[in-house]
């Protein structure tokens, strides 16, 4: 079996996931995970799918045939990740520019992966500002502690706030 995952974009509207997955579905592949979302009026996400190899020709030219959606298919790798050294964090501070630019910076810097990563702009009129709020799991690496990692995150301002699930 061969691992695809696709990106997609298209203008949002009522019909796309079922359009997308009767195309894999009628041409024997097979939906395994997926991250949609609605972004600024658009139908965006990645799809992972799997398909015997002699039904990938035909697979991917009926996802390039699906006129509503603008769709990339890259071939798969085997991937493993060592769940116990995956850490899922909730970052909650004030919003502002560049906050994402320094958390990443943060992580990089320690040798982490960034293997989720789901944020938003949450209004919070009690708060005076708008709250960004992230769920983000990372892989780290040999050597360094959870402790390590969530007390770099919080040394960038004295509003970030770093839970651990």
């Amino acid at each position: 079996m061969k691992q695809l995952v696709l990106t997609i974009i298209g203008k949002d509207k009522a019909g796309l996931v079922e359009q997308l997955s009767r195309v894999i579905n009628e041409h024997k592949g097979n939906w395994m995970a997926s991250n949609l979302s609605h972004l600024a009026g658009f139908f965006a996400g990645i799809v992972q799918i799997e398909v015997a190899e002699q039904d990938l020709d035909t697979l991917t030219s009926a996802l390039a045939g699906i006129k509503d959606l603008d769709i990339r298919v890259q071939q798969g790798e085997d991937s493993t990740l060592d769940k116990g050294q995956q850490l899922r964090l909730v970052i909650t501070g004030n919003d502002r520019p560049g906050i994402v630019r320094e958390l990443s910076t943060i992580l990089s810097h320690k040798g982490a992966n960034i293997v989720a990563f789901e944020s938003s702009k949450q209004s919070a009129p009690n708060w005076g500002s708008p709250l960004f709020h992230a769920l983000a799991t990372i892989q780290l690496p040999a050597g360094i502690e959870r402790d390590e990692v969530t007390a770099a995150l919080e040394a960038i301002a004295t509003d970030i706030v770093v839970d651990l699930e």
